[in-house]
């Protein structure tokens, strides 16, 4: 695709991180510093991106299996990242079916043992408590996070979660193939509510900033808006011509650090589009539509001013949430995974299929 001359990021106004033999499936920022963490398959990475070298130096987080007295290396993909909210821990998910805590310095803290099978996802709640990770072996399990053991492990689902997101510090919500959305409480071994009303696969859930609405999207094409009020959705929205793979809420509204925007929710999909969506009118705001393959990922500035999108097209486009014109693009070497911003809003990375991650900072240009 041929990109406007005139807003393109130029390669040598980049960052191109390596050193890894396989693509990257996924990245995480720190939320306090500037390291980056990425992974792939059987390692992740911390890179230092606090300077501006384009040689930033890095930690290897081996993933090994311990064999008696040795420790061999599982050979087996990185599936998830996940920082804990004071940016002090780094949790790892992998396809061995085991959980790793990090420390920065890369020394291991914890391993997560019970899941017989690969891991799809793991996440800190805000407090850094606990971390919730979903398995393939159908379960989702809360670890104590400063002891490494199971507090909690549900068990009643059918099929493998494909998402999971904390509401509060004590319950979280997940979603998957059997087009349930389930919404769990620590201490309850059931679910306390279960939404229906997805005809498909739901690929993503997040609850909005106030932890008061759930937002999914599915491969039905729809996007839908849920309360722990009722048990409809409250808005079934038509969002897009093919499957909705994430979304993300803006950091924006009631209770966030930018208290005067209003609260925006964003859908991409594998009809190339990206939708802004009011959802206390209920209306689109506005369509994105410069991509030519499916978005894998989108996300927020810190400020809530800007958006970040990555496809399969092998470009990231930069967004104004408010104006809604195409600020900034950059076209890769891959297919864009996963795109993300730093704590301070001044870079854009993104993780790519040919192995490689861009830095964007963005205070070059």
């Amino acid at each position: 695709m041929e990109l406007d001359s005139s807003i393109e990021i130029p390669a040598e106004k980049t960052t191109i991180l390596r050193g890894r033999d396989s693509e990257v499936f996924m990245c995480a920022w720190n939320p306090t510093n500037d390291l980056l963490a990425a992974g792939s398959r059987n390692t992740a990475r911390i890179w230092d991106m606090t300077d501006s070298s384009s040689c930033p130096s890095q930690l290897k987080l081996k993933h090994c299996i311990q064999k008696g007295r040795t420790k061999i290396s599982s050979n087996i993909d990185v599936s998830s990242l996940s920082w804990n909210s004071a940016g002090t821990l780094l949790a790892t998910g992998s396809f061995d079916g085991y959980g790793r805590i990090w420390m920065t310095d890369g020394r291991i803290s914890s391993i997560l043992d019970q899941h017989k099978g690969p891991i799809i996802c793991s996440i800190w709640n805000k407090s850094g408590d606990y971390i919730l990770s979903a398995g393939i072996d159908k379960t989702i399990i809360v670890w104590d996070a400063a002891s490494g053991q199971c507090k909690q492990k549900f068990a009643f689902y059918t099929e493998p979660p494909l998402d999971v997101d904390w509401g509060s510090n004590s319950s979280f919500a997940s979603c998957g193939t059997d087009k349930c959305i389930h919404v769990c409480h620590l201490g309850v071994d059931r679910p306390v509510k279960s939404f229906q009303g997805h005809t498909d696969a739901v690929n993503a859930i997040k609850w909005d900033p106030q932890g008061n609405l759930l937002a999914s999207g599915s491969d039905d094409m729809t996007l839908k808006i849920w309360s722990m009020k009722q048990d409809t959705c409250v808005l079934d929205l038509q969002a897009h011509k093919k499957e909705i793979y994430t979304i993300k809420w803006s950091p924006t509204g009631p209770r966030t650090a930018n208290p005067n925007m209003n609260l925006i929710l964003a859908s991409a999909s594998c009809d190339s589009t990206v939708g802004l969506w009011d959802v206390e009118r209920g209306a689109c705001i506005h369509t994105m539509t410069k991509h030519t393959e499916p978005i894998y990922n989108i996300a927020f500035s810190p400020d809530g001013k800007f958006l970040a999108s990555g496809s399969l097209d092998k470009c990231v486009h930069i967004w104004s949430t408010q104006s809604h014109q195409l600020i900034n693009s950059f076209k890769g070497t891959g297919r864009i995974f996963d795109v993300f911003w730093n704590s301070k809003g001044d870079k854009v990375g993104a993780s790519a299929y040919d192995g490689s991650v861009f830095v964007l900072d963005l205070r070059k240009l």
